[in-house]
């Protein structure tokens, strides 16, 4: 404990001196801390702890002392890899700005040329792990004009999978951002995917499931839906689904599989996806594949998304049907000439006589709409209009069946109801009236006789 404390300390000093020979100094400081941090859980616990400045120390570090990433911001950025990101502790960076201080590293080092490909690995890491703990991740990253840095290293090192699987961790977690979501859209992100996930193979399987999982949060965006149906990517999915469900007999790859249906299911969102879907026989094949997934109980996820996605995608028709797609018909009494139920009797069977106006107006997605970052801040304070919050309304009136003067009949079986009681008081031996506790839920009714 002291050890890490003068340790810090020093580093702390060394934060004040601006002389840049001291860089070797501070690296020695930072890699004993880096080899505290990943012998003891002790020394872990104690950066963390509520009171210690060890965290604060070193983000002012990288804050303050930038100019040797290479050899003094890598082995302070690989402390906190080592054992300050799990759980509550990746809460910790958040709050103490460790979001903000990553980007502008990570915009830094991208002005190198070429960047340090084991600096990019650790600040992607770094994000990827702390990037779900910190909602505002996404706007940040967008106005420090890191947006863009972890795409271009994607699509410079298609073959590198060490450097762009962190890449696509953090885009997933800017994805969340339905601004970001377009922005990235514009640049090509979609096309980039489908370069990635490609046919079926198992290497790289942990690579191609992080692929999956961000197109399916980019595809969340009726924008990127639109041009992926648009480019017949719908084929694509089905296609890899089809061949991941031949080739994984014995069922070790179902996150992946599952993975390709959440992409169709963000796809189908829109009507265009859901014509694409049609239109590339998806029906049938996620029902066939479906139909053979019922035996084994741990395919019922698949089995559950693909029956999501086909009752959201089967055509819709009005009652009464008149077509062979339903098991009952229903017969009208009276059917005029003409008329808007003659128009539908008269559609043929495969023809969806439902009007969809659902994405219509799905072209307000811009850039612009930056309010959809305060999403989580409205739905804290939404109310709905049709939810009645009167309790007075809500509790039932209850009314008489017959008026009282005829109830009165019944007084001489309910004495209790009408006669005035009396209690006698034990001192003067007094009877006096009885007047109940309006703190209790009923009448106590105390004898008149007997009292001594």
């Amino acid at each position: 404990s002291s050890r890490t404390m003068s340790l810090l300390s020093q580093l702390e000093k060394l934060n004040l001196d601006s002389v840049l020979g001291e860089a070797d100094n501070a690296r020695y400081v930072t890699s004993k801390i880096l080899q505290l941090v990943q012998s003891q859980e002790k020394t872990r616990k104690e950066m963390t702890s509520k009171g210690s400045t060890g965290i604060e120390v070193i983000l002012s570090t990288l804050e303050v002392k930038p100019f040797n990433l290479c050899s003094y911001g890598y082995i302070a950025s690989f402390c906190f890899i080592s054992g300050l990101c799990g759980g509550r502790r990746a809460s910790v960076l958040v709050t103490k700005g460790g979001t903000q201080i990553l980007l502008q590293l990570l915009l830094t080092a991208s002005k190198d040329s070429p960047p340090n490909e084991e600096l990019m690995v650790l600040l992607h890491t770094l994000l990827a792990k702390i990037g779900p703990k910190d909602k505002k991740i996404g706007m940040k990253a967008r106005i420090n004009g890191a947006l863009n840095i972890s795409l271009n290293l994607v699509k410079q090192n298609l073959q590198n999978h060490k450097l762009i699987l962190p890449c696509l961790q953090v885009l997933r977690v800017y994805s969340t951002n339905s601004v970001n979501a377009v922005a990235l859209g514009k640049n090509g992100v979609v096309e980039l995917m489908f370069k990635i996930i490609g046919p079926f193979t198992k290497k790289n399987t942990s690579l191609m499931k992080v692929a999956l999982d961000t197109l399916a949060a980019l595809l969340k965006s009726k924008t990127n839906a639109r041009r992926a149906a648009d480019r017949g990517y719908v084929q694509v999915l089905l296609t890899i689904y089809v061949d991941w469900h031949r080739h994984d007999s014995r069922h070790r790859y179902m996150l992946i599989r599952k993975g390709v249906l959440q992409c169709i299911k963000s796809v189908t969102n829109i009507k265009l996806g859901r014509k694409a879907f049609i239109d590339a026989n998806g029906m049938k094949i996620l029902y066939n594949t479906s139909q053979e997934c019922l035996a084994v109980r741990t395919l019922d996820p698949l089995v559950n998304t693909s029956s999501l996605i086909m009752r959201k995608c089967f055509p819709k028709n009005r009652l009464p049907l008149p077509t062979i797609k339903s098991a009952f018909h229903f017969q009208l009494p009276v059917i005029p000439a003409s008329g808007p139920v003659a128009q539908l009797y008269n559609l043929p069977p495969d023809v969806d006589d439902v009007v969809d106006e659902s994405d219509d107006n799905d072209d307000t997605e811009t850039e612009s709409e930056l309010e959809t970052e305060n999403d989580d801040d409205k739905d804290q304070h939404f109310k709905n209009d049709d939810i009645e919050t009167d309790i007075n309304k809500l509790k039932p009136r209850q009314e008489l069946g017959r008026p009282i003067e005829e109830l009165k009949m019944y007084e001489q079986f309910f004495p209790e109801l009408s006669e005035n009681f009396q209690e006698y008081d034990l001192v003067s031996k007094e009877p006096k009236p009885f007047v109940p506790d309006a703190n209790l839920s009923g009448p106590i009714v105390v004898p008149t006789a007997g009292v001594e």
